[in-house]
């Protein structure tokens, strides 16, 4: 064998073994975040409305009951996958809301188990701020206007916010489909909700969204519950998966470990990290 053929041998093993390494590397779950320190505090409840278009109250009649919690914070921590420049990361997340008014996502994307992109964002005030691997985005009214959607269909994961909030309503499509409006500012956004006849469980939450803030138009967005877990007498998605209908697949896939309702989070919301 001549010596560029050796080389060229060499050089294919070598791509095979970091291709090996690397495919690995994607394998591995990150450890989970510690828990968070406080606890939940006791619920006060009211009754459920009696106007909620049908499939909307069974859906509420599965997940909570007859009595709703009044939930005005919540801390939603777990793990999942992201796909970021077509490379799909295992990765660990804390989601802090204070329901109904803002958010912040704290994100790590891992290789064997260590973060190699971490994300912090914020969505306060009716202001969005995203720190990202890539920079930092803010002062743009479409990424605004795409955060406030992202608090309200994390809201699923809090769900009494949905009934509770005044300026909140639903309104009914057919036996297995309703509309939920929400506000934005002074304006309002929504969201069409499809649910599973069989189940009454909410089958997806698509709305029109901005993904980037130099976007002409807005494209669907799905958010899709793939299972159902209980959290201190709630029932919530996880895991779920977030897609860009245009993409065709899920780009995150968010399966819920932990979920601290009604703590104090007016210093934990506006920190950094985990």
């Amino acid at each position: 064998m001549s010596f560029i053929a050796k080389t060229i041998m060499w050089s294919i093993g070598v791509l095979v073994v970091l291709a090996g390494i690397g495919w690995l590397g994607l394998q591995v779950q990150p450890r989970p975040f510690p828990t968070y320190p406080e606890q939940t505090s006791a619920f006060e409840t009211i009754g459920l409305p009696a106007d909620l278009p049908v499939p909307v109250a069974r859906y509420y009649q599965i997940v909570i009951g007859d009595r709703v919690p009044v939930i005005e914070s919540a801390v939603i921590t777990g793990r999942g996958r992201l796909r970021i420049k077509g490379i799909t990361f295992p990765a660990r997340f804390r989601f802090t809301h204070i329901a109904g008014q803002g958010y912040r996502h704290y994100i790590e994307a891992t290789f064997f188990g260590y973060p190699v992109m971490r994300v912090n964002e914020w969505y306060l005030d009716g202001q969005a701020r995203m720190e990202l691997p890539f920079g930092v985005i803010e002062s743009e009214p479409r990424i605004d206007m795409a955060a406030n959607l992202s608090l309200w269909g994390e809201a699923v994961w809090l769900p009494s916010i949905l009934v509770t909030d005044p300026r909140v309503r639903w309104e009914a499509l057919d036996d297995a489909t309703a509309r939920l409006v929400v506000p934005y500012g002074e304006e309002e956004d929504s969201f069409t909700v499809t649910f599973e006849p069989q189940t009454g469980l909410i089958r997806a939450m698509e709305a029109m969204r901005y993904r980037e803030a130099t976007d002409e138009a807005k494209i669907p967005w799905r958010n899709e519950p793939l299972g159902w877990r209980e959290f201190h007498g709630i029932t919530v998605p996880s895991p779920a998966a977030t897609t860009w209908l245009d993409e065709g697949t899920p780009w995150a896939v968010w399966t819920v470990e932990e979920v601290v309702y009604n703590v104090d989070v007016s210093e934990y919301i506006r920190a950094s990290g985990y």
